[in-house]
């Protein structure tokens, strides 16, 4: 049944936020992104493919079932696909998922490791420190509600699918972390070395935008600060002045110096 004027606007809509936000869907396109969160057994509303997915033949679909409700799918024509696509090539699949948002339990930050995104605008470092959190059994990370759109096309690809494999909240991070019982560690270039980090079970781990650092009202909760060290080229070499890390890379290097502090 081919797609409706309609059908095809309210698919491109959601390209945008705020359509994201009023109707409650979301949207990811890719042979590779879709099939991720499929393995992850993310429940997709809707999926759209044509001929050429060859994911298509396995989808009566037990890794899309909500409850014991197949997702449908439909095949729709290239020119469709061309038409919903968000991308100069089309994809041979598109799919559409419900926007649900659970908050943070109470005390929650208490317990376990959390990274914690303060302001953090660019959305594939949204995605790569989801894909950091799930690589190191992180517990949850939690999003102020200035970092990039949980629920955009750019995050969840840059995610790898762990996008449905993380367990990811929006609060405003100053309110969170005020009474938390576990140390919060900030990075920042000010900070101690980070390889001396003791073993901690419990930890929130603060990364703030690479623009502007962690805000005033999120620094005022951290413990402890924390950087990675730079080291200084030797004399005649060139190296060690790079002014800072990207977010993520600084991210996943304190997330491997609390892992490994930990030990087995």
């Amino acid at each position: 049944m081919p797609l409706t004027k309609a059908g095809i606007t309210r698919l491109r809509s959601l390209r945008e936020k705020k359509h994201r936000e009023a109707l409650g869907l979301f949207v990811v396109e890719g042979e590779k992104v879709v099939g991720e969160l499929l393995a992850a057994k993310f429940p997709f509303a809707e999926l759209y493919a044509t001929d050429a997915w060859e994911g298509r033949a396995a989808v009566p679909l037990a890794a899309a079932r909500r409850g014991t409700e197949p997702a449908p799918c439909q095949i729709i024509s290239a020119a469709e696909m061309a038409r919903l696509s968000h991308y100069p090539t089309p994809s041979a699949v598109l799919a559409v998922g419900r926007i649900a948002r659970a908050p943070l339990p109470p005390g929650a930050l208490d317990r376990g490791l959390t990274l914690a995104l303060d302001g953090i605008q660019d959305p594939g470092n949204v995605g790569t420190l989801l894909r950091i959190a799930d690589w190191f059994a992180f517990d949850r990370v939690v999003l102020s509600p200035d970092c990039a759109d949980l629920f955009s096309q750019k995050v969840i690809n840059a995610s790898m699918g762990s996008f449905a494999r993380v367990a990811a909240h929006t609060a405003p991070l100053a309110e969170a972390l005020a009474g938390c019982a576990a140390p919060v560690l900030g990075c920042d270039l000010q900070g101690d070395d980070v390889h001396g980090l003791p073993a901690l079970r419990a930890a929130v781990v603060v990364i703030g935008s690479e623009g502007r650092g962690l805000s005033p009202a999120v620094a005022a909760r951290v413990t402890r600060r924390v950087t990675v060290p730079k080291f200084a080229a030797e004399p005649g070499r060139i190296g060690g002045a790079a002014e800072s890390l990207n977010a993520a890379v600084a991210a996943a290097i304190v997330c491997d110096n609390l892992r490994r502090a930990q030990g087995p």
